[in-house]
């Protein structure tokens, strides 16, 4: 069994240092080249990379195993090229000797990247870094940091919301309290994590290509959407407006105020956009899709039981005055009975009409 110990230097910091051209194959070879480059650059972690080659290499033959220690160099001006040319010295050491497997030895994350080109010519079994005892903490920082400022998505997502908040720390300081300014570097932080989390940025990267899709194509949701966004925002202005009355009473009375106002307006909006879609899934397919049946009478049901419980406690906190119906006044319990009532038999219809219609939808295409 043989067993190829190969050291890696990209950048061919020992070809220039040695003035040799590599590879550099044996165990006496090598031996000199380490005393070569170390005479000329005592600081070069190379040499301690050729040393643990060299150490490898007579432990595998003190277990009897055929080693054979090769120093491999990048050459060339570009990346490419050095990755190219040590693939070719690799290639030129299988054809001689035929190695089993092999050991890389490597000093740096960037000769470590050379790994992948050498498991595709030979198996590897072990890849041995070497990192100076004295510098070893030092070495390992450097190399995570520069492998972590080489990825463009790590510095996008945590370098610029640390340099903004940093930028943003001293102007809150001379304006407002500590309190005020850790809290906004707090949302700050918050509002990138979320923005990287929910992925915002694709969607909006595709938003206004999906925009003029359905611009051209002549869909109905585009105007059914816009409509919806503003009966909601008209929701959320009343409510907020027939909320603010009671910006000192309790917390709870507060919001459900704004959902008794808002929530009409939102079942509205909801179902404008629902409307849309349905339209749209009309015209475009052949049947219309179950999901896109039942939601309208879903947003009308949930409006209803949501309107009724915001009913139920204002009444009961004394906020609203009991209603009539039919001149009969009715209790906060029994207008939430009839409104949860009637929220469940909209919810059964849509979804009885979904049946049915979809049924047909089925029946249809199994005739044509």
């Amino acid at each position: 069994m043989t067993t190829l110990v190969l050291c890696v230097d990209r950048a061919n910091d020992v070809g220039r240092a040695a003035g040799v051209t590599p590879p550099v194959v044996g165990w006496e070879a090598v031996r000199s080249l380490v005393t070569d480059v170390g005479l000329v650059d005592p600081e070069d972690t190379s040499v301690n990379s050729m040393l643990e080659a060299l150490r490898v290499a007579r432990d595998l033959r003190d277990e009897a195993e055929d080693a054979v220690v090769a120093v491999v160099a990048g050459g060339g001006d570009s990346v490419v090229g050095a990755d190219r040319s040590v693939a070719t010295q690799l290639d030129e050491l299988v054809a001689e000797y035929d190695p089993d497997s092999a050991v890389v030895v490597v000093d740096s994350v960037q000769d470590e990247r050379l790994v992948p080109v050498v498991e595709s010519r030979v198996a590897v079994d072990s890849v041995d870094r070497v990192v100076v005892r004295q510098a070893r903490d030092i070495e390992s920082t450097y190399y995570l940091l520069k492998q972590f400022l080489g990825d463009e998505e790590l510095r996008s997502t945590v370098l610029v919301p640390l340099g903004a908040a940093l930028l943003v720390v001293p102007a809150l300081l001379y304006g407002f309290s500590a309190r005020v300014a850790l809290a906004a570097v707090a949302a700050l932080a918050g509002a990138a994590l979320l923005f990287k989390g929910l992925a915002v940025e694709d969607r909006l990267a595709t938003a206004r290509e999906r925009v003029e899709t359905a611009l051209y194509s002549g869909q109905v949701s585009v105007v059914t959407y816009v409509v919806a966004a503003g009966l909601a925002l008209v929701g959320a202005s009343l409510g907020a407006l027939d909320a603010n009355p009671y910006l000192g009473a309790d917390a709870v009375v507060l919001v459900t105020q704004f959902l008794y106002s808002a929530v009409p307006w939102l079942a509205l909006a909801a179902l404008t956009a629902s409307a849309g879609r349905l339209l749209d899934e009309t015209i475009d397919a052949e049947g219309v899709p179950t999901p896109y049946l039942n939601l309208p009478f879903g947003v009308l049901a949930l409006g209803l039981v949501v309107r009724g419980f915001a009913s139920y406690f204002l009444e009961r906190e004394g906020v609203l005055a009991h209603r009539s119906l039919a001149s009969v006044t009715l209790d906060p319990t029994s207008r939430l009975a009839g409104f949860v009532v009637a929220g469940i038999v909209v919810s059964l219809v849509g979804v009885r009409v979904a049946a049915t219609v979809g049924d047909e939808s089925l029946d249809e295409g199994a005739a044509d």
